[in-house]
């Protein structure tokens, strides 16, 4: 038997095909320091060039034998493109990553230009999944959004968002379908440019900040409308924070697949949601990547994540760049190792 590639590999795990091994892949950012210092190139930089966009994805995972990228990296792009200005911080060291100067401040400001996705660097993104998709054939290539929500707290000041949820319930409403729309436009998008896969990343919706309740009727359903609209690449449900108590909801939005962050027990959600779907994540990148020493800890960690059910071990949020290479080449060995039995979704040859 021939080794797939990691494309394959991917594109078979969403299937639920019989693969040789787990895939080793993530939806979340996964650029690495060390693939940087190695292009000798500022971090702020990798955000604003195309080129150095696709090869920092491209050379992080090729270091640590990754069978995907995901490109972009930060949180900020629409929120730009539609206007909401954008602090890149070229002058400063270390990693920060972009953020949102300039969020509206209430509802009646909030006007969401029509062209928004020819603006800022959100073409420069397109560019990049261009480059990848050519310089690299071999590896599944992703594309995350952030979900409706969430991306409603990038372009509007979260408090002011959360007060209106309850003083402005109509208004509200209104300006999330608007947003929804943006999110279902964006997944068009990159179905067309021909991504593997799509990751939609309703990060602030964890029960951490809102009920059950208001997530049935103000996450869910317009989640759906997502997930609804994509239909030629398959999609992952990402939600950060407490899910135990709305796992089955997000699972009743249709998405291929559900990924979940430490938070999670997963081994209670599979037991809820049964062997036929496909759960990815969940373990604390931070703190596995970063800030152990053991590598026999990291490996445990990733070893407890395939035992209790993950059909992918993915990271709970963005991989943070300043990864200890050691770390990170013990994750990925022990997912393409210990990951070669069944997972409960996905068989092996």
């Amino acid at each position: 038997m021939s080794e797939f590639t990691g494309k394959q590999r991917v594109q078979k795990l969403f299937k639920r095909e019989p693969l040789d091994r787990m895939p080793c892949f993530s939806g979340q950012g996964t650029v690495v320091i060390q693939a940087i210092e190695k292009m000798g190139a500022p971090f702020a930089k990798i955000h604003t060039d195309a080129k150095l966009m696709a090869e920092s994805a491209i050379t992080s995972a090729r270091l640590f034998n990754m069978d995907g990228v995901v490109v972009p990296y930060d949180m900020a792009t629409v929120a730009e493109a539609m206007g909401r200005g954008i602090s890149l911080y070229e002058n400063a060291e270390g990693i920060i990553y972009p953020t949102v100067p300039d969020k509206w401040k209430t509802l009646e400001e909030i006007d969401i230009p029509k062209d928004y996705m020819t603006q800022g660097r959100l073409p420069l993104v397109d560019e990049a999944f261009k480059i990848i998709k050519k310089e690299a054939p071999d590896l599944a290539v992703g594309a995350w959004v952030l979900g409706p929500f969430t991306l409603a707290g990038q372009i509007m000041e979260l408090d002011i968002l959360l007060k209106g949820l309850k003083k402005k319930k109509d208004e509200i409403a209104v300006f999330l379908d608007q947003v929804t729309q943006v999110t279902i436009d964006l997944c068009k998008h990159y179905q067309e440019l021909g991504v593997d896969f799509i990751s939609v990343r309703e990060m602030g919706s964890g029960t951490d900040l809102l009920s059950p309740r208001m997530w049935k009727t103000l996450i869910g359903p317009n989640l759906k409308k997502v997930f609804d609209s994509i239909t030629d690449v398959p999609c992952v449900n990402h939600i950060c924070g407490s899910t135990d108590m709305i796992i089955e909801m997000m699972h009743e939005c249709g998405a291929d697949a559900l990924s979940v962050d430490q938070k999670n027990n997963v081994a209670e959600t599979r037991k809820k949601l049964g062997n036929d779907v496909l759960i990815f994540g969940n373990f604390d990148p931070y703190n596995t990547l970063t800030q152990l020493e053991d590598q026999a800890q990291v490996e445990a960690i990733i070893k407890k994540c395939i035992d209790d059910g993950q059909d992918a071990v993915w990271p709970g949020c963005d991989i943070w760049p300043d990864v200890r290479p050691e770390n990170m080449e013990t994750y990925t060995k022990t997912v393409r190792e210990y990951g070669k039995k069944p997972s409960p979704a996905v068989g092996r040859l």
